[in-house]
């Protein structure tokens, strides 16, 4: 059985580093944060005091990080992937960052005996923690074939959207303006039903069970009437930055992206008033604005 890695131990990169080890492979993880690190030794990983020490010990490695920059110093840079991984090992890139940066990336790996798989995932926290996550996988067929059961250890869903570095990030990005824009629809019919004294759990029985239900608008319902704005593992951050490069990459290819430009601006809102809160925080921007909160048993008014 191969070895495998993981670079980035938060709450993603944590969720694939527990189903790894569940499913019996042993596992190398790195992240700069000590409480990271000692959680992922708890769960029986091997931990790593660098990353090339991950490269040296792993056939895989995921690579978990926000940014592409970190994505680029992770597999490239100096002490990098690429220069302690053997000849034949592959990077899966899991990270959402730019086409360009991903492209980048690949065209670095030239030359260096080493694959790559650009596989952003879709899924969440609750996702990465179930190992049901959806992967949006670009590479050859025989290297998406040579990867399929550690990749099938972290994810319920594996669709091969293209065979070159960039093309699963530029899916990525189509998929996160949508969900952007299903968040900010839910928040202003949450605020309208607030203001209109409806109680949230009514405002749930109904969305949940209409045409209009969903995991994600369900989810954010759930968060929003028990007034849970932090602490559930999809910070407000990750989403921030997704939608801007769905919106860069509209601008790039000259599609206007008119509701996710909307979205993107909630989002920037509620990053803006409330910068430690997860997704579903943006809602308190528009609900002070209303002066009316929904909450599980009824809607409260602030003013």
């Amino acid at each position: 059985m191969p070895s495998v890695g993981v670079i980035g131990l938060g709450d993603m990169g944590s969720g694939l580093a527990k189903n790894l080890i569940a499913n019996g492979f042993e596992t190398w993880g790195r992240d700069l944060k000590d409480t990271r690190q000692q959680a992922f030794g708890d769960m029986g990983g091997h931990l790593a005091t660098s990353t090339a020490e991950v490269g040296r010990n792993a056939d895989y490695v995921f690579v978990m990080v926000m940014k592409g920059a970190e994505a680029h110093e992770v597999i490239l840079g100096e002490g990098g992937l690429a220069s302690s991984m053997k000849s034949g090992g592959t990077i899966l890139l899991t990270s959402t960052i730019k086409p360009a940066e991903a492209r980048a990336i690949g065209e670095g790996l030239k030359d260096t005996g080493l694959n790559l798989i650009d596989s952003p995932v879709s899924g969440g926290y609750p996702g990465a923690q179930a190992g049901t996550l959806t992967l949006m996988a670009a590479a050859p067929d025989n290297v998406l074939g040579d990867a399929r059961p550690v990749m099938e250890a972290v994810s319920a869903s594996i669709h091969q959207v293209g065979t070159s570095p960039g093309e699963g990030q530029v899916v990525k990005a189509c998929l996160q303006s949508l969900i952007g824009s299903i968040f900010s629809a839910t928040f202003e019919a949450a605020v309208l039903a607030a203001k209109a004294g409806v109680p949230g759990q009514v405002i749930l029985d109904v969305f949940s069970t209409s045409s209009a239900g969903s995991g994600i608008t369900n989810n954010a319902l759930e968060k929003i009437i028990d007034r849970q704005f932090e602490g559930t593992g999809s910070h407000i951050n990750t989403m921030h930055k997704d939608l801007t490069i769905s919106m860069a990459l509209g601008e790039e290819l000259g599609v206007p992206l008119h509701t996710a430009a909307s979205a993107m601006q909630i989002f920037h809102a509620g990053r803006t008033r409330y910068p430690q809160g997860d997704n579903w925080v943006a809602i308190r921007v528009i609900e002070e604005i209303v002066g009316a909160e929904l909450h599980r048993d009824g809607a409260k008014a602030t003013r």
